[in-house]
Formats: structure tokens, C-alpha cells, sequence
């Protein structure tokens, strides 16, 4: 894609997940969210509703798209019928970008349906890079990769997860999708300091960003994007931005979904806390 892809890194501002709950009140309010990202499986018909409704809010909204099937990291070969579909609605709804994740989905044909991480080795790094720029060169649009929570970790791990996501983003030149509350729970699960994932990271790598809750058993903490973003995770946004600088932010709501005037306060919010955060000395 050229590194001038990553550095120019364009700032849509703030935006939400588009859900179906919410289609009629932002067509009928039109609220002031700078763009919209859409779960890129929920719009691979052929017609029906969800087209119809994104057609609608497309007209006035920026989008992306965000994928949960590409499985980057699985041994299965690239789905191609896959691909041609997401390419189709890429050139429906002319995304900025589109994103998936680091991780593998399955193997042999079959979708467990969970974003499970890599082993952090130089055969995964080589693999995962070349699939990248498949998927790039098919979908002839921006893509960047984004880091997942975990639960378990590989004894053959030979690097840290943000030097693995480093390094892929580097050898793919490709973006990275940075989930602030992903580095929140996996530092929470394994004890590794979540300031210390930032600075390390690419910052002209960095184009988007993900907040989201999480549920918190005690021992360990699953994301689950049902609760509100806590506020260790808005603290640790607000590092993150100071350190990066503006980046396009979004809050991600999956499941108990809120009625829509909660996760626009909550993106009010992150808005306040990057304004807040751009303002203080550098750090």
C-alpha cells in the first residue's frame, strides 16, 4: 500500500458502531457522529433492511468497515468467495479503510466462531504478513489490523504481542486498529504493563482506535463489549492519544445494547478526554 498510507493517517474524528437498534433514530436525528464502522458480515446479502439502511445512512456519514471472519492467522487458505464478497461491499460503501483481526478464527473449514491469538514466532510473523498483502491487493483499499484480548498465551512465543503487532504492521504495511480496552483486559489476564504496549507501538502506524467494556470475574476479565468503557480503560485512552496523537476514535457496544443516547454520551465523553489529553504535556 506505501508507507505514505500510514503516515498520512487521516482523522475522521469520533464515531459509534452502527447497530440495527439504532438505524431508525439516526435516520430520523441525524446525530452529530463524525462516521459510522459496520460489522462487515452483517451487510454480505444480496438486498434486504440492513442494505437498505446503510444505504441511507451512508449518504451522510463516513464509514469503515470491520470484519470478524478474515481468520489472517488460520493454516486454512483465504476464503476467496469471502473476499470478492467484502471487495462488492467495499465498493458499495467506499470505506476509508477496513479492518480485522490478529488472530485465527479456525482451522479445517471450521469457524469457532472466537478471535484466538497467535503464538508471537517468525513462522506466524511471515505467514500473517504475506496473507496481509493478499487481502490488500484484492480489496485494493487500506486495511489495518487490530490487537485482540486473550486468555492464554503460547510457550513458543519468542516476542511480546506489541512487538509481534509491530512487526506485522510493519512487514504488511498496513495499519494498525488499536483496541485500548484489549490492551486493558490481556494485561489484566497476563501482567504486563498496558503504558508500557503503547509506547512501544508504531505511533504512524496507528488509525484507528477501539474502546469498549469488558466483564471483570475477579481472576480474569473477558471482553464482551456489554458494559460501558470503565474508567482505567478512559485513563489509558487518554495516555494513549497523548502519546499518539489524534487518532479516530469509535466506541464499541456488542451486546446489551443501550438505547442510542448512552453510547453517544459515551462518545461525548471520549471526545472530552482526547481534547484533555492533546491539551497536557507530552509524555
Amino acid at each position: 500500500m506505501g508507507e505514505s498510507s500510514c503516515v498520512e493517517r487521516p482523522d475522521l474524528g469520533f464515531g459509534l458502531g452502527l447497530r440495527p437498534q439504532h438505524y431508525a433514530e439516526i435516520a430520523e436525528q441525524w446525530p452529530a457522529v463524525d462516521w459510522f464502522e459496520i460489522i462487515s458480515e452483517n451487510y454480505l446479502v444480496a438486498g434486504g433492511k440492513p442494505l437498505a439502511w446503510l444505504d441511507r445512512i451512508r449518504e451522510r456519514y463516513p464509514m469503515v468497515m470491520h470484519g470478524v471472519s478474515l481468520s489472517i492467522g488460520s493454516a486454512d487458505p483465504l476464503n476467496d468467495d469471502y473476499l470478492k464478497a467484502l471487495r462488492q461491499l467495499a465498493d458499495r460503501v467506499e470505506p476509508h479503510w477496513f479492518s480485522d483481526h490478529l488472530c485465527w478464527t479456525g482451522v479445517d473449514h471450521t469457524n469457532m466462531h472466537d478471535l484466538l491469538p497467535l503464538p508471537y514466532t517468525e513462522e506466524a510473523l511471515q505467514h500473517v504478513a504475506q496473507r496481509i498483502n493478499i487481502v490488500q491487493e484484492t480489496l485494493a483499499r487500506p486495511f489495518i489490523i487490530e490487537n485482540v484480548s486473550s486468555y492464554v498465551t503460547y510457550n513458543a512465543s519468542a516476542l511480546t504481542e506489541w512487538e509481534f503487532l509491530n512487526e506485522v504492521a510493519e512487514r504488511a504495511d498496513c495499519g494498525i486498529l488499536l483496541d485500548v480496552n484489549n490492551i486493558y483486559v490481556s494485561s489484566f489476564n497476563h501482567g504486563f504493563d498496558a503504558h508500557a504496549y503503547i509506547n512501544a507501538i508504531t505511533p504512524t502506524r496507528v488509525r484507528q482506535i477501539h474502546l469498549a467494556g469488558h466483564t471483570n470475574f475477579g481472576t480474569h476479565i473477558v471482553d464482551t463489549h456489554d458494559h460501558p468503557v470503565i474508567d482505567e480503560v478512559w485513563d489509558l485512552y487518554g495516555y494513549a492519544i497523548a502519546r499518539l496523537g489524534p487518532v479516530s476514535t469509535m466506541i464499541e457496544r456488542d451486546d446489551d445494547i443501550p438505547p442510542f443516547d448512552d453510547v453517544f454520551r459515551e462518545l461525548c465523553h471520549a471526545r472530552r478526554v482526547a481534547q484533555h489529553a492533546l491539551r497536557a504535556p507530552p509524555r
